[in-house]
């Protein structure tokens, strides 16, 4: 059985940091496409990043590029969100996200396996 397990998520003040992780077990996800997408209350559930198996290819939402990295250990079936320069609008629950091989993946509908989420709260 597939399972997607998201941790790092908390409180944090803006302007600071904080690195999400997501373990995946159940099977090797190493040839497919992983990402993090957020749901902020009221609001639909948004791409924020994903990258491609080979870590040759990243994609971030304009909201965080410049201030987020992304990254993955094979090895390890986990990605990794690194959020710096937190601002208050990044409050929402992150979900990680498996995809297919296909590059680039920025849409819900794309992603066959997902993670229960993890809370990221920012205050101002």
């Amino acid at each position: 059985q597939v399972q997607l397990v998201e941790s790092g998520g908390g409180l944090v003040q803006a302007g600071g940091s904080l690195r999400l992780s997501c373990a995946a077990s159940g099977r090797t996800f190493s040839n497919y496409v992983m990402a993090w997408f957020r749901q902020a209350p009221g609001k639909e559930r948004e791409f924020v990043s994903a990258i491609s198996w080979n870590v040759f290819n990243t994609d971030f939402a304009d909201s965080v590029k410049g201030r987020f990295t992304i990254s993955r250990d094979n090895a390890k079936n986990t990605v990794y969100l690194q959020m710096n320069s937190l601002k208050p609008e990044a409050t929402a629950v992150y979900f990680c996200a498996v995809g297919s091989t296909v590059w680039p993946q920025r849409m819900e509908r794309q992603y066959n396996y997902w993670g229960q989420g993890t809370q990221v709260t920012v205050s101002s």
